[in-house]
C-alpha cells in the first residue's frame, strides 16, 4: 500500500459541502430576508436571518447542536453561500433563539410555501387523489431535563411532535412540537386551522385532496371540522375528502360478529377465516350540531390461523373508517395502505437530519428549531426530487422520491474547490464527476429561475 505524504495547502479554497450553496438559492427563492428582517428588525448587530439561515444551513447538512456552527465561523464559503453578512457563534445563535423563538415560529412556515410556489414544485397524486397526511412520531430524549419532556406512547421519554405532509414527494407542510405526554388529538383542530389554508395554497384548482389520519385523531370535534371542510372546498367547485382510522375503543367484537351475521355481510376467504365489509350511517353530535358520518367497517373472524392450527376461540378483528369518499367499503379501505409512506418522513427528520435529540432545554426553542428543520427538509426534498429522480441522475435504480441521506451524499456533501476571480465565484469539482457537476448547475439554473419569479 502507498505511504501518502499529507500536506495543509494555504493557498486552495476547498469545500466538503458545496451543495450548500444550492441551499443558499433554496433561501433566496423563500426570501428569508423579506420574511423575517422586517418582522424582527435590530438596531444593530447581527440580523435575525443571518441566524436563521446559518441554522437552516446546519441542519441542511445533519448537523442540529449550536456547537456545530463554530467550524464555520471563519468558512468564507459557509458565509458566500447563504448570503450572511456575518456567521454567528453558538452561543450568540442560542441566545437569539431563546430570545426569538416563539414570534419566529408564526413565519417560519411561510418560508416552505414561499418555496415550494416559486420552485412550481411537483406535488403528485396518488390514484387520483393529492394525499395530505397527518401524524405523530416520538423524538426519544430519555435522561434529559428539557421542557415538557415526558413518557410517550412508545414507551420512551420525549417529545410527540405532529406533522402533516403533501403529495407522494412527501412535503412537510406542517411540523410542530409537542409535550411527550400530549395526546395525538389534543389541540389538533389548532394545528388543522393552520394547515388547511396551506392545502389550499398549495393544490391546483383541480386536484381532489384526500386528508388521511390514524385512529389517533377519531375524535368528534376533528371530524366536524374535516366535514367542514370538505363543505367550503365544494363552494368553491374543488374536492376535499377525507379518510380517518376509525377507534373501536370499547367496542363488543362478538356483538359486531353478530351484525355481520344478521347482514350476510360474510364472505370466506379461506378455510377458518371469513371477512365482513359493511358500512353504515352515523349520526354524531358537536356543540348542539348533528352530522351524519359514514363508518365503513370490517371484521374478520379465524378460526382456523394461516398455519392450519384450529383455534379454540375465535379470533376477532375489527377495524373502521370514517370517510366521505362515495366508494365501496372494499374501495375505501385501499387508498388508506399509501397512508403508512409517511413513517419514512418521520424517520428521515430523526435520523438523517439528525433531530432525534434536540439541542435546547428550552421547549419553546426547540420548536423554533423544529420548523427550521421542517424548512431544511423540504431544500433537500427539493433538491432531491429535482436533481436526483430524472434522466441525468447519478443514481442507478429508478424511483419516484430519494432519501434525504441520498440527498446529502450526492449534493450536500460533494467537494470542491472555490476560485474567487475577475468578481466571480467558481466552484471547481474536479476530474471524474462530470455527472454530478452537470446536476449541480442544472439545479442552480432552476433555483435561479425562482428567485427570479420570486
Amino acid at each position: 500500500m502507498a505511504h501518502f505524504e499529507v500536506r495543509q495547502s494555504d493557498k486552495l479554497n476547498l469545500t466538503s459541502y458545496s451543495g450548500l450553496a444550492l441551499i443558499g438559492q433554496c433561501c433566496q427563492a423563500a426570501q428569508v430576508d423579506l420574511v423575517i428582517d422586517p418582522k424582527f428588525p435590530v438596531s444593530q448587530g447581527m440580523r435575525t436571518s443571518d441566524v436563521v439561515k446559518s441554522m437552516i444551513g446546519l441542519l441542511s447538512l445533519g448537523k442540529s447542536d449550536f456547537e456545530a456552527i463554530e467550524p464555520f465561523r471563519n468558512d468564507r464559503f459557509f458565509k458566500q453561500s447563504l448570503g450572511l453578512v456575518k456567521v454567528p457563534g453558538s452561543v450568540w445563535m442560542r441566545q437569539r433563539l431563546d430570545a426569538k423563538a416563539g414570534e419566529l415560529r408564526e413565519y417560519t412556515d411561510e418560508l416552505t410555501l414561499r418555496l415550494l410556489e416559486s420552485t412550481h414544485a411537483p406535488i403528485t397524486p396518488h390514484k387520483g387523489y393529492v394525499c395530505v397526511d397527518l401524524d405523530t412520531f416520538v423524538m426519544d430524549n430519555s435522561n434529559t431535563r428539557k421542557e415538557e419532556v415526558g413518557r410517550t406512547y412508545q414507551g420512551v421519554d420525549g417529545y410527540t411532535p405532529i406533522a402533516a405532509y403533501i403529495g407522494n414527494e412527501g412535503w412537510n407542510i406542517g411540523l410542530e412540537l409537542r409535550a411527550g405526554t400530549q395526546h395525538s388529538a389534543c389541540e389538533t383542530d389548532y394545528f388543522l386551522e393552520r394547515v388547511f389554508p396551506r392545502v389550499q395554497r398549495l393544490c391546483c384548482r383541480g386536484a381532489s385532496v384526500l386528508w388521511q389520519d390514524d385512529s389517533g385523531f377519531d375524535s368528534v370535534r376533528l371530524l366536524f371540522m374535516k366535514a367542514q371542510e370538505k363543505d367550503r372546498w365544494a363552494l368553491k367547485g374543488q374536492r376535499f375528502d377525507y379518510l380517518t382510522k376509525w377507534n373501536p375503543r370499547k367496542q363488543n367484537k362478538d356483538e359486531w360478529v353478530d351484525k355481520a351475521e344478521a347482514a350476510g355481510a360474510f364472505e370466506e376467504q379461506r378455510p377458518g377465516k371469513r371477512v365482513a365489509l359493511m358500512k353504515m350511517t352515523v349520526t354524531r353530535a358537536w356543540q348542539g350540531s348533528q352530522r351524519d358520518f359514514v363508518l365503513h367497517v370490517r371484521v374478520i373472524e379465524r378460526t382456523i390461523d394461516k398455519g392450519g392450527q384450529h383455534l379454540l376461540v375465535p379470533e376477532i378483528e375489527l377495524e373502521g373508517w370514517w370517510s366521505s369518499l362515495d366508494l365501496p367499503t372494499a374501495e375505501v379501505i385501499e387508498p388508506y395502505k399509501h397512508h403508512g409512506t409517511h413513517e419514512q418522513f418521520h424517520s428521515e427528520f430523526k435520523s438523517d437530519l439528525d433531530l432525534e435529540r434536540l439541542p435546547s432545554g428550552k421547549f419553546d426553542t426547540n420548536d423554533a428549531i423544529v420548523h427550521l428543520a421542517s424548512f431544511a427538509y423540504n431544500c433537500l426534498r427539493l433538491l432531491g426530487q429535482l436533481g436526483l429522480t430524472g434522466e441525468i441522475s447519478p443514481i442507478r435504480h429508478p424511483a419516484k422520491r430519494r432519501r434525504l441521506k441520498t440527498v446529502l451524499q450526492e449534493i450536500m456533501y460533494r467537494a470542491a474547490r472555490m476560485i474567487e476571480h475577475a468578481r466571480k465565484i467558481i466552484l471547481d469539482f474536479g476530474r471524474g464527476v462530470a455527472m454530478h457537476a452537470n446536476i449541480f448547475m442544472e439545479l442552480q439554473a432552476l433555483l435561479k429561475k425562482a428567485v427570479s419569479y420570486g
